[in-house]
């Protein structure tokens, strides 16, 4: 046997101290052999050595090739691994990502509600204050139609003095000889013929005077408004009206310095003569 050609062969696959230690083995069994064993059988042998050799190449050789798929199929595992490890690296940062975006989404929605917060306390306060301003306004309204009230009283009570004070001279054309009347001067003259509500009505005309209408002698029942109106009209002429149920010659007027067309047309169908701003004016026939 051939025990370097077999070592040489043996060592690739087994390694150097297999192999040698397998053809020291192989070398003795070959010697004890040769001196127990014929030269027929030693050929048997031989070539039974040498089919187990040939098969242990076989299986060595598949052995290898075993070693470099498995081999081959670590390296695709790692090489798996890594992309799995890479990806999960990615997966990682992506989370981490997220996390941050929610962190400032949360933060956003938090200043976002303490803008609303501030802005519901903004619209709260301004609600309050226009709940003041109206409460204010209406204050101001009322004490506005109170003081026009107290205004308009004063202006209408100032123009009927003055026009008592200059009855005769702002009348002298249309009342001559005038003269002012206390208004229960006439009284004796009035009680026995009206009732006693009439005479008490009559006493609140604002001014009564004697003169010569027409070159008739009449009495002139005064209404003096700032304003004349409707009420004005219908006083002048009640109040007329009780002297002329007395027997006496009355003419109701209206003293005014300012009157709507409607009062005047008004003043007119009722025959009640209206004196405005320094004149008299035609309002009846």
């Amino acid at each position: 046997m051939n025990t370097y050609r077999v070592f040489e062969e043996l060592k690739a696959s087994l390694g150097e101290p297999a192999a040698k230690a397998l053809v020291e083995t192989l070398g003795g069994m070959f010697e004890e052999l040769k001196n127990t064993v014929t030269k027929e059988d030693f050929r048997v042998l031989g070539e039974s050595i040498d089919a187990s050799v040939s098969r242990l190449d076989g299986a060595m050789l598949r052995l290898a090739e075993a070693q470099t798929r498995t081999e081959t199929r670590i390296e695709e595992l790692a090489e798996g691994q890594q992309r799995l490890f890479e990806a999960q690296t990615r997966a990682e940062e992506r989370l981490n990502e997220l996390a941050q975006a929610q962190t400032r989404t949360e933060e956003r929605l938090n200043e976002l509600a303490q803008a609303q917060t501030r802005t519901e306390e903004r619209l709260n306060e301004l609600a309050q204050a226009q709940t003041r301003t109206e409460t204010e306004v209406k204050s101001l309204a009322v004490a506005l139609e109170r003081l026009t009230i107290r205004t308009d009283a004063v202006v209408g009570r100032t123009f009927e003095i003055q026009f008592r004070d200059r009855l005769t001279a702002y009348l002298g054309r249309f009342l001559r000889r005038g003269k002012l009347l206390a208004n229960d001067e006439l009284l004796d003259l009035i009680e026995p013929k009206v009732k006693e509500r009439e005479v008490d009505d009559f006493l609140r005309a604002d001014a009564v005077a004697s003169g010569l209408v027409d070159g008739v002698k009449s009495y002139v029942v005064v209404e003096a408004s700032s304003t004349g109106d409707i009420d004005d009209i219908l006083r002048a002429q009640r109040r007329a009206d009780v002297l002329r149920k007395a027997g006496l010659a009355a003419i109701p007027l209206v003293a005014c310095e300012a009157i709507s067309p409607e009062s005047l047309a008004f003043a007119k169908l009722r025959e009640v003569r209206v004196w405005c701003n320094g004149s008299m004016v035609e309002a009846a026939a």
